[in-house]
């Protein structure tokens, strides 16, 4: 039973490691931030966003990219 329960193991880590080694991109990171600040530089121009721009910014830097 030790066995199986070990390959069990092994097949769920798999994927994750899979998944580690797929780098975020910029386009999918900080959905959240990205709609909002994307649907107020819409309808009120990037100079009324900027406590919204700068909350994705913080948002992508907490993810590691160099903004």
């Amino acid at each position: 039973m030790s066995t199986v329960s070990a390959a069990s193991v092994e097949a769920a880590h798999v994927p994750q490691s899979t998944e580690e080694k797929k780098p975020l991109k910029p386009c999918c990171a900080c959905p959240d931030t990205k709609k909002v600040r994307d649907a107020c530089i819409i309808e009120k121009g990037a100079e009324n966003c900027s406590e919204l721009i700068e909350a994705h910014k913080d948002c992508m830097r907490a993810l590691g990219f160099k903004i």
